[in-house]
């Protein structure tokens, strides 16, 4: 039953003439049809900030902006799907023709992830995301809506209001299974003599996007259609200037009753309502951004399974799955018993509360995070870092005051050394242990905000290079291979995993060289100098450096921690994700049936398209805090975003309490129903919501 709603002694799923009516079967290829395009949506989304970072090679903050500004148009243009289903091509033609555009964007994402086809990656990806926003968002107001005109009203209330359940549900499980299917894909599947495989990712939710049309397709038979209304007001207001009326709506009056008209001007009282609602979202859809970044800093090990940071994303629609039926069967009716959040904005607010709740929890969790974090060059600051890739001990003499030994496959570092541009570290070094009596005389020379690295080896002055010492995009290990082969012939060396594939070869020539990183999976590895093994364990979030010595008589490798594996677990994310899925299933849940039951039947689909509109500036919210850049610390950030929520909904909070609810009914009926809100329309009454008085509003059709 529709929430606030009462039922008298009358069968509520009989016609006028007592006939009952049957559940309409036509919801179930809605439903399906949902569900595939959820799976599609959320499967792409999943994985698309770490696309953005990884192989698109944009930094967090520019992913967060590109991230959250798609989702800002997939969430605008619900407002032109609105418009073309309410004043033109009607439901059923807007979603299948925006369906064919969304899939054609997906395909298009797809190949522009794949090498082999030669496609600018940053160009036609952003093309494609813009295709899938249009299509996606297009279609949001009308799927729900039309679902919902499948009902007859208010005969079929109860039914429609499970029916919303259920469609959120079908939402949430397309999301659950997507959310974990697609990380796996896109780190289990190798291809294109990649690591990862994102273009395998891609497809197979444009697979799904277009069976998701195939089914829609099937139900035509069966669906109730009906006729868009059109926007006569607008075209009279436009063409009628001299005409002078208290509202604008009012100029339609030629052609429609003034009740119709006073309708209308109902669902405008509700999207004034709509006004405080972004920053929910604002809060809500970093999960894909900020919160996917923050889990690839964390350690995502679970006995021998990893789970991903974009994985992380599945507590959400797992939870939903799990907190629908909890909410409607036990909580919403014992709220209801004792005559507190008994109301849908009551529920709203709640849910925004606890949102902004998750974000405190979020900002405590950054704030421990910030201790297991690399430290990076900075202005005014270099740092350096000595290897020793040599089966002997080195002695070391910095600036004639600092003396140490390096091990052999050792390392020495220093982070924090104070530097305005470049800098110069005279050194004095010893091989006296390694067979060598003559001393090396020079100067290391270091940048401010780099990591500059030396090799030490007698046969010359220190090989130099700028290392790498952040973490990798997604959270996995890096290894980069430092070798010093003393023979004249080429040394092999090969990474195998522990099944003994192989993951990395290369040959190195006499002398001292460093690889590129390689990025690989945590686990146990063997490294192979010419046939000669050395086992190395590599964790999440670590950075290593592997150095290698090649002599006539000796093959040996040593392994060094540049950057420390990440040391918190990614589980310390699930309270905040439960306290802000516990905040959608009371604000999202109960706001779609919201925005549905308060509209007249012409204007549902604008209404949801209004409500959809919120999340759009939901998002450009986080765009313009990204973008500004208020705090060095994200913990801060989240904080922010905590207290801007919690004001909202104080003020939602507010403007709830006078807004008046209406029943919306697809019957004529008799006028004198509406006339004062103790009476009973066919035995249905509104429920004493606790706000403002309410009215009833017919709506004629």
């Amino acid at each position: 039953m529709s929430r606030g709603l009462e039922t008298y002694d009358y069968e509520d799923d009989r016609d006028e003439n007592g006939k009952k009516l049957k559940y309409p079967k036509s919801v179930f290829f809605i439903v399906s049809n949902e569900f595939c395009e959820r799976f599609s949506y959320y499967g792409m989304r999943t994985i698309l900030s770490l696309y953005l970072t990884s192989k698109l090679s944009y930094n967090d903050d520019t992913a967060t902006v590109i991230y959250h500004t798609f989702t800002m148009f997939v969430y605008f243009f619900p407002l032109i799907g609105a418009i073309l289903a309410d004043s033109w091509l009607g439901k059923f033609r807007t979603i299948l023709y925006l369906s064919i555009v969304y899939a054609i964007g997906q395909l298009l994402l797809a190949a522009s992830a794949a090498p082999t086809f030669g496609l600018p990656i940053r160009e036609f990806s952003i093309l494609g995301l813009l295709l899938i926003a249009l299509g996606s968002g297009g279609i949001k107001p009308c799927v729900a809506a039309f679902g919902g005109d499948q009902f007859v009203l208010p005969q079929q209330e109860k039914y429609l209001a499970m029916f919303f359940s259920v469609f959120y549900f079908a939402i949430n499980l397309g999301s659950l299974i997507s959310t974990f299917l697609t990380p796996e894909l896109r780190h289990g599947v190798k291809c294109f003599g990649e690591q990862t495989c994102y273009s395998v990712a891609f497809l197979v939710p444009a697979i799904l996007m277009t069976t998701s049309i195939v089914i829609f397709l099937f139900g035509k038979s069966m669906y109730k259609m009906k006729k868009p209304e059109g926007n006569h007001a607008i075209y009279k207001k436009t063409t009628t200037r001299k005409i002078s009326r208290d509202h604008w709506l009012d100029h339609a009056d030629d052609k429609y009753d003034s009740k119709l008209i006073s309708d209308i001007k109902s669902t405008f009282r509700v999207l004034t309502l709509f006004i405080p609602l972004p920053f929910f979202w604002a809060l809500f859809d970093q999960q894909g951004s900020r919160w996917t970044f923050q889990a690839t800093r964390m350690d995502g090990q679970i006995g021998s399974f990893v789970l991903k940071a974009d994985q992380m994303q599945v507590v959400n629609p797992l939870f939903i799955v799990i907190f629908i039926p909890i909410f409607e069967t036990c909580i919403y009716p014992m709220l209801a018993k004792i005559k507190i959040i008994n109301t849908p904005l009551k529920k709203m607010a709640t849910g925004g509360f606890l949102a902004g709740l998750a974000f405190i929890v979020s900002g405590l969790v950054e704030l421990q995070l910030e201790k297991t974090y690399p430290v990076l060059p900075s202005d005014g600051l270099a740092q350096l870092r000595l290897f020793n890739p040599n089966n002997c001990d080195v002695g070391i003499k910095l600036n004639s005051n600092q003396s140490f030994d390096i091990s052999p496959f050792a390392m020495w570092q220093d982070t924090n050394i104070n530097a305005v541009g470049d800098k110069s570290i005279k050194y004095e070094i010893n091989f006296s242990k390694c067979g060598i009596t003559e001393i090396n005389y020079g100067s290391f020379n270091v940048t401010e905000k780099k990591a500059t690295s030396f090799a030490l080896i007698p046969e010359s002055s220190p090989y130099e290079f700028e290392d790498h010492v952040n973490k990798t995009d997604v959270g996995n290990p890096a290894i980069r291979l430092l070798t010093h082969n003393t023979l004249d012939t080429p040394a092999l060396l090969e990474v195998l995993d522990s099944e003994d594939n192989k993951k990395y070869e290369s040959k190195a020539a006499k002398g001292v060289e460093h690889s590129l990183f390689v990025e690989l999976d945590p686990g146990t590895y063997k490294v192979k100098v010419n046939g000669v093994e050395k086992k190395i364990m590599l964790k999440m979030g670590g950075v290593y450096t592997v150095q290698t010595y090649t002599s006539k008589d000796l093959n040996q490798a040593g392994m060094v921690t540049v950057t420390t594996p990440n040391s918190m677990h990614i589980l310390w994310l699930i309270p905040q994700y439960i306290i802000i899925t516990m905040g959608e299933v009371m604000f999202s849940v109960t706001g779609l049936e919201f925005a549905f039951t308060q509209a007249p039947i012409s204007m549902k689909s604008l209404l949801q398209a209004g409500w959809l509109f919120t999340v759009a500036f939901g998002n450009l919210i986080v765009v313009i805090i990204a973008e500004a850049k208020i705090f060095d610390r994200q913990a801060n950030e989240f904080f922010l975003f905590a207290g801007l929520m919690l004001v909202d909904m104080v003020i939602f909070g507010v403007m709830a309490k006078f807004y008046r609810y209406v029943i919306v009914n697809d019957e004529d009926d008799d006028s004198d129903h509406y006339n004062d809100v103790a009476n009973t329309r066919n035995g249905t009454r509104l429920k004493d919501y606790g706000e403002s008085n309410p009215s009833f509003i017919k709506n004629d059709e």
